[in-house]
């Protein structure tokens, strides 16, 4: 079976990230926490569950992404990303990676529908964004996504093919766009999401992170779709 690496960016997670580790099954090869600089204790509560902790001396959640993909182990050959907040089901992963490793898929990414969201989870705002962007996505490339959201496995040599410059929270749908123009097998799969178990959300949890991340995901679309020049975003 292919190895799989779990990459868990985190920044003041102290709250969750015990828990979001135990939840991950034993399939999984390692779980990296690629850290920002969280100043809770959150580093050592990863590593005190099991974790390997990478710590990185700038922040940028593409970044984090992008660093921990470098230093993951050469046998894993599938790349889960998933949100350390405990919002995500770790204890269902292996919904994302089964039709990878059956050589079905080489993209899968959680689509958080309304039936199986817990009341709250996710604001208006969020929900209406991934409907926009999904939809801007579809009228760019052709493949609709239904959501953005962060809890997604995809093939390592295909993530690589995708060669991804984002550094900031565009990361994820450039990823999505790029798997959509270089013509991956790409799946979504319904599954439950939950009200974050602790802390504050670093998009959602302020008016200040919402709009900051808003941006940066506006900006990475525009650059991305209607642009050969992809820049690389250091902020």
């Amino acid at each position: 079976m292919p190895g799989i690496a779990v990459i868990i960016p985190t920044l003041n997670e102290v709250e969750s990230i015990a828990q979001v580790i135990a939840e991950i099954p034993a399939i999984v090869t390692e779980i990296i926490i690629a850290d920002s600089g969280s100043t809770d204790g959150t580093q050592a509560a990863a590593l005190a569950a099991g974790a390997r902790v990478l710590e990185l001396h700038a922040r940028g959640y593409g970044r984090a992404c992008a660093a921990a993909v470098a230093s993951a182990n050469p046998d894993c050959d599938i790349i889960v990303f998933m949100d350390g907040d405990g919002a995500d089901r770790a204890d269902l992963l292996q919904e994302l990676t089964a039709p990878i490793q059956r050589n079905e898929k080489d993209f899968v990414i959680a689509a958080r529908v309304r039936h199986l969201r817990d009341r709250g989870a996710m604001s208006l705002h969020q929900i209406a964004a991934g409907h926009v962007l999904g939809f801007a996505i579809g009228a760019v490339t052709g493949t609709r996504y239904s959501d953005m959201c962060a809890f997604r496995a995809i093939r390592r040599d295909a993530l690589q093919r995708l060669d991804l410059r984002e550094m900031t929270y565009g990361w994820n749908i450039e990823m999505q766009i790029e798997a959509a123009r270089h013509g991956l097998r790409i799946l979504e799969v319904p599954l439950p999401y939950r009200c974050r178990i602790g802390g504050e959300s670093k998009v959602a949890g302020s008016l200040r992170g919402s709009i900051r991340a808003s941006w940066r995901i506006i900006a990475t679309f525009r650059r991305v779709a209607t642009s050969g020049k992809r820049a690389v975003s250091q902020a």
